[in-house]
């Protein structure tokens, strides 16, 4: 890819952050090189530290603005919704969808948390916490309601969010069976494990 003439420095960042969602899902972090990451931009391996500092602070970037962003939108999936069971299929909803739209982002914020220096992993982590309170809240709200019948809360959010998350690895647009029904199943079958 050649550089667009006079281009500025939030296109060339944008375009180092999309190549590099690329070439860490297709290769794994610690196998991706800044000059693959330069050549695939367009720049030469040098002009790469007009933009990003280090390999590390390029990944942290990634995997932080995935979770921003996945925390923001889930905020605005479940806005104005104070039924529990509504807020349940609405997050079902919600992460269905981000992850099937966000296949990379997803898979690289799984996948290499573990080449994450110490403290950018201590950050992403407590974003991942936060998004996990999330569905905590949601189960909290339902049981007190008596709507639920949970045994433990922690447990049965991480087994939804296990479940829902494995989308990722098998999901194809163009199989047999479209979203909406996905969506559907995956309803039914949490709501089968926590529903009174």
């Amino acid at each position: 890819m050649t550089r667009t003439a006079g281009s500025s420095g939030k296109k060339t960042l944008a375009a180092i952050r999309e190549a590099g969602l690329d070439l860490i899902h297709e290769h794994g972090f610690e196998a991706m090189s800044l000059r693959q990451l330069a050549t695939r931009v367009g720049l030469q391996p040098g002009s790469l530290y007009n933009h990003i500092e280090t390999k590390q602070d390029l990944l942290f970037d990634l995997i932080h603005n995935h979770m921003v962003t996945l925390l923001a939108s889930a905020d605005d999936a479940l806005e104005g919704i104070s039924d529990p069971l509504d807020e349940l299929k609405a997050f079902i909803a919600f992460h269905l969808t981000y992850h099937i739209e966000r296949k990379r982002e997803v898979f690289i914020g799984s996948s290499e948390l573990r080449s994450l220096e110490p403290k950018n992993r201590k950050k992403i982590v407590a974003l991942r916490r936060t998004y996990e309170d999330r569905l905590c809240g949601i189960l909290e709200r339902g049981a007190a309601k008596r709507l639920f019948k949970i045994e433990d809360i922690a447990v049965s959010a991480y087994a939804i969010l296990a479940m829902l998350t494995g989308i990722c690895t098998w999901y194809d647009a163009k199989g047999r069976i479209d979203r909406k029904t996905l969506i559907d199943i995956h309803t039914r079958l949490v709501l089968q494990g926590v529903l009174k």
